[in-house]
């Protein structure tokens, strides 16, 4: 697993971030209250069961909301100050101080253009190269990535590509500037284990490589455990538990992180039965006014199902919860 140095300046600095998407039925609250710090060439992974905030922080990190969508609070990117930016202003910072891998990359790769004009299109645009100087930088970072045959798979679509290759190629096309922050999100989605283990390998080596600091958009624990030094549970757009990644497997200090746990299949483990969370994320737009996971949680209390608990240290990590850390597990 990385190891996390805390003496590292950071490149991302997230505080009081809440984002809020208004529909015909009303606002719908996706982030509250979300504050982060990943130092550089540090990994930090935030998890959560779909519609927990995760990739709507990213998004507004990249200046990537929908419409309808607006973020409060604070994001810097090594030290500047970018939400809610101008879309001109963004466009200079992205793929040069960060950058982002989609969970689909068959969507967001062109089908109608060749590889390596996509590739060459973020060097002229960005870096202002030749058009042959550009594709001689994408075969040489398709070659990074471990595609072999680079300059001959610069001729060819994304639908000549197998679906682990086209993510190869969105990591190649992330890191084509160098930037300080690669964003992944559920970058492992659709391929199968073996894939799965190639690409999250790919991303820790291209990481040590270019010197990037990763942040990690997944439900997927077990991607975790091996990924990133630092972990965020997100649930109902808020943080139940956050800290180390090792100690937060070993001894999960908030219900919910123990139920996600508990979720993730075991060699090890006996009977065939899988264990799940019982009931259903909560309504984004409905918020209730104590816990989020006050009505699925093993432990509620009443005082759950009227007050937010702070997230307050408990160890090395630090958790939002009324119970007893000693009956979590």
């Amino acid at each position: 697993m990385p190891t996390d140095d805390r003496s590292r300046a950071n490149v991302l600095e997230i505080d009081d971030l809440h984002v809020a998407f208004q529909t015909t039925g009303g606002p719908v609250h996706a982030v509250n209250g979300l504050s982060l710090r990943l130092p550089e060439r540090g990994t930090l992974a935030i998890v959560g069961e779909s519609g927990s905030g995760k990739s709507q922080t990213a998004f507004a990190v990249m200046g990537l909301l929908a419409r309808n969508g607006r973020a409060e609070g604070s994001v810097r990117l090594a030290g500047q100050e970018v939400l809610n930016l101008p879309e001109a202003k963004l466009n200079r910072l992205r793929a040069r101080k960060v950058a982002m891998v989609f969970q689909d990359p068959m969507t967001s790769l062109n089908p109608y253009m060749r590889v390596g004009e996509q590739l060459a299109e973020v060097l002229v645009l960005h870096e202002g190269l030749s058009k042959r100087d550009a594709l001689t930088r994408s075969a040489e970072m398709l070659d990074a990535v471990r595609i072999s045959d680079a300059r001959g798979r610069l001729g060819q679509y994304p639908h000549e590509f197998s679906g682990g290759m086209r993510q190869r190629v969105m990591i190649a096309m992330a890191l084509l500037c160098r930037p300080a922050l690669l964003i992944a999100d559920e970058p492992t989605t659709a391929l199968d284990v073996t894939v799965q283990a190639q690409i999250m390998t790919l991303l820790e080596d291209v990481r040590e490589e270019f010197g990037t600091a990763l942040l990690l958009i997944t439900h997927d624990m077990g991607l975790v455990a091996e990924a990133c030094a630092e972990t965020i549970v997100l649930y109902g757009g808020r943080v139940m538990e956050q800290g180390p990644t090792e100690a937060l497997f070993d001894d999960p200090t908030h219900p919910y992180t123990a139920g996600l746990l508990a979720a993730v299949p075991r060699l090890d483990a006996e009977g065939d039965e899988m264990r799940a969370i019982p009931g259903d994320p909560p309504d984004m737009s409905r918020l209730p006014p104590g816990c989020p996971f006050a009505p699925r949680c093993p432990l509620v209390m009443d005082v759950c199902r009227t007050v937010q608990p702070p997230l307050a240290p408990h160890g090395p990590q630090r958790r939002a919860c009324h119970a007893d850390p000693e009956a979590v597990g």
